[in-house]
């Protein structure tokens, strides 16, 4: 009985069909929109399998997020106090007094600067979210390519599918993913030394532009990169060189996709800065615990889709076009009588 709950959980009903040939959308927003209501229950399970690899990262963030908020609350409070009145304060909230009348009289005779504060705990965390985020990218393959198919209205089982993407693409992901990994570090320590030297020569502000130039192209070309190497048979230096070059081509909308996928931060940066900071962290590690990591893929993959069935596939001999589509009849007859082995992966 529970095999047969994990089963039918997992891989759903056989035989259920998604959409009948004359109920198919007409345009990119209609298929969206259908294709999200009928696969949403199934974007919050495989967001639990995916959640998994993702659990270091935001256990990594939200230690290091509540470390520095205690730690700047209590020296706002050292500073603000003696210390009789911070014990009362502290005692008062229900908390323990862990600072000693000597200890408290050093920090608030301390030249502490908050703003080096946040920067040292910064350059830590982006230390330790290297390894955190190099083990995502077989993972994203696996989520990207489900997330394509149902996109584009084909069927995908959430374990099986997942397992065999992974299997298929691990290399390409594992490389992109390590990329992804070391470049904010790298970017972050770019821009702090040249902003440094910015200070004493105004010529340095060119590097820390392209610095942080660098950072974003890389940002808005991640967009396409895993949907290209799950959708095509491409060598790495190929997926980069495509990923890069469809990010330049569409580039307002490469930007836009991207501060897409920040709304959720931004709402819940809005309410740690203007309610409460833990409430504001907590919702949004409820979002991506429950949902947010494949809808965002659900959305990057809706995108991608059209981008590749503008720019790659009419180039590709035998490539499906505007799949889940509406089509006429003289298309279906056409891609009846087309030999269908191209270049692009089909399962």
């Amino acid at each position: 009985m529970f095999g047969k709950f994990m089963n039918n959980y997992y891989y759903g009903k056989s035989g259920k069909g998604d959409f009948r040939k004359e109920d198919l959308p007409e345009t990119r927003k209609q298929l969206f929109f259908d294709t999200l209501r009928v696969r949403l229950s199934a974007l919050f399970r495989i967001n639990m399998l995916y959640m998994i690899v993702f659990l270091p990262t935001m256990i990594l963030l939200m230690l290091n997020f509540t470390s520095l908020l205690s730690t700047m609350s209590n020296l706002m409070l050292i500073r603000e106090n003696d210390y009789p009145a911070y014990v009362e304060m502290i005692q008062g909230n229900g908390g323990e007094v862990r600072v000693s009348e000597e200890q408290f009289n050093e920090l608030k005779s301390s030249e502490v600067n908050p703003g080096d504060l946040v920067d040292s705990t910064l350059f830590k965390v982006l230390i330790w979210l290297i390894p955190c985020i190099a083990i995502t990218g077989p993972f994203t393959s696996g989520l990207s390519y489900i997330t394509r198919n149902w996109a584009r209205d084909e069927h995908a089982f959430i374990w099986s599918d997942f397992k065999d993407a992974v299997k298929a693409n691990w290399k390409q992901g594992l490389v992109l993913s390590a990329i992804t990994s070391v470049l904010p570090m790298l970017v972050y320590v770019g821009w702090r030394f040249y902003g440094q030297m910015a200070g004493q020569n105004p010529i340095m502000f060119v590097p820390q532009v392209l610095v942080a130039l660098v950072a974003l192209i890389w940002a808005i070309s991640i967009t396409y990169m895993h949907p290209l190497a799950v959708t095509y048979e491409l060598k790495m230096k190929d997926v980069i060189r495509n990923g890069l070059l469809l990010a330049i081509a569409r580039l307002p909308m490469s930007v836009g996709i991207r501060l897409l996928h920040c709304v959720p931060a931004i709402i819940c940066a809005a309410l740690m800065y203007f309610w409460n900071p833990m409430i504001g962290m907590l919702i949004l590690f409820a979002y991506y615990f429950l949902i947010g990591f494949s809808l965002s893929r659900f959305v990057t993959a809706s995108y991608t889709n059209a981008v590749f069935d503008r720019f790659i596939n009419p180039r590709i001999e035998g490539a499906k076009v505007n799949q889940g589509l509406r089509r006429s009849e003289e298309d279906d007859e056409e891609d009846e009588a087309d030999d269908t082995d191209g270049k692009d992966k089909e399962g």
